[in-house]
């Protein structure tokens, strides 16, 4: 009998993507605007929250300098530059936060789960790049909800399926604390050291009901 589920996001829990997806924003912002980017500014909206999509948050920053880009344009050219040709790209520059065995460790006890805004074909390439061993008994992706985060509508998906098991959600940022607090399900808060807001975010996720905030997924163990 497993000891509930593990749900995880992907970005900024399991992968770290400052040089993948917040990098190809700042690219895709730059090229349509001829402005500068910093990440600090995209942070700055990710804590504000409703921003869980990257074409969408693109297109709004694009917005806010005065440049109204259809939103096609936007998704083409962003995932031109994030997925390359054939998951050449930027994608390539992610990097796997999870230390060895760790996941195998938890597999063992929990059932695993992903929710994430990423779509299913992206979530499953970078999980079988870095994690080919380890089995997800279940990933919510993109397309698999009609309301995005913060709504709980994926963590309600994953409930639906296992009745009556405890769940815990691990994410790094204010949408997905608020995911977990509308679902009524454990937030686990991760920010990273690197993240150049990283004692706002902290508070933030702490104000969402996290019961605990990490610098990593490394350190989740004594609060399982």
């Amino acid at each position: 009998m497993k000891a509930g589920i593990l749900v995880f996001d992907m970005d900024g829990v399991l992968v770290e993507v400052s040089q993948s997806y917040r990098e190809t924003i700042r690219l895709t912002v730059e090229y349509f605007t001829g402005e500068p980017l910093s990440p600090v500014v995209i942070q700055d909206y990710k804590n504000a929250g409703g921003w869980n999509n990257d074409w969408n948050l693109s297109q709004k920053l694009c917005q806010d300098r005065g440049f109204d880009i259809p939103y096609k344009e936007i998704v083409d050219y962003f995932q031109k530059i994030f997925l390359g040709d054939n998951f050449d790209g930027l994608i390539l520059k992610e990097e796997w936060l999870v230390g060895d065995g760790l996941l195998e460790s938890w597999e063992k006890r929990f059932r695993l789960a992903v929710f994430t805004g990423r779509e299913r074909a992206e979530a499953f390439h970078t999980l079988g790049r870095f994690a080919p061993n380890v089995t997800f008994d279940t990933l919510v992706g993109d397309e698999d909800v009609v309301n995005h985060k913060p709504h709980p509508e994926g963590l309600y998906k994953i409930a639906a399926l296992y009745p009556g098991e405890s769940i815990t959600y691990v994410g790094d940022t204010v949408d997905d604390a608020r995911s977990a607090k509308d679902a009524g399900v454990r937030f686990i808060g991760i920010v990273a050291a690197s993240n150049l807001r990283a004692a706002e975010v902290r508070d933030l996720l702490l104000s969402e009901g996290a019961v605990v905030v990490v610098e990593n997924i490394n350190q989740m163990e004594p609060y399982l």
